[in-house]
């Protein structure tokens, strides 16, 4: 079953992909690998949740925002490719936690994003992962996630 299939099958849609505000392009295809920019949970137009895990953020919250900044990366890559099933594989994610200095669970909430790709790609979306904790995101975002695709030739 194709990417596209799974994806409605799954009840899921891609939302709009946020637009750059700032001196960078979504996507950048170079050859077969596709890599995108860094992703914030991005729904109706605002950031869905804001705010700190291990402080003002729960883990189930987190987890939210992951899963949404993964289905951003996805419209962004639909975008520049025509469709998510141009996509062979998911190659790695960059996950960012903007997390208090005791919070340890970053792997947590990335898991959620790892576990969208598996449930849309199958053994094509297990992929190679890093979950860092940081002080600060963008739009005090709680997650922000990067994406690294291989893709058809074009």
């Amino acid at each position: 079953m194709n990417p596209s299939h799974r994806l409605t099958e799954l009840g899921l849609s891609l939302p709009a992909p946020a637009r750059p505000t700032f001196k960078y392009v979504p996507v950048v295809v170079q050859g077969e690998l596709a890599f995108v920019s860094g992703q914030l949970p991005w729904e109706n137009g605002e950031i869905k949740t804001v705010g700190l895990l291990g402080a003002t953020i729960s883990l189930e919250q987190g987890k939210e925002a992951a899963r949404i900044c993964g289905l951003q990366a996805l419209a962004c890559l639909e975008q520049a490719l025509g469709s998510i099933d141009q996509i062979v594989r998911i190659i790695k994610l960059t996950g960012f936690v903007q997390s208090t200095s005791d919070f340890h669970q970053q792997p947590s909430v990335i898991d959620a994003a790892s576990e969208l790709m598996f449930d849309i790609f199958g053994e094509q979306g297990r992929h190679a992962r890093s979950a860092i904790g940081v002080a600060a995101l963008p739009r005090n975002a709680p997650v922000e996630l990067e994406v690294i695709a291989a893709v058809r030739a074009r």
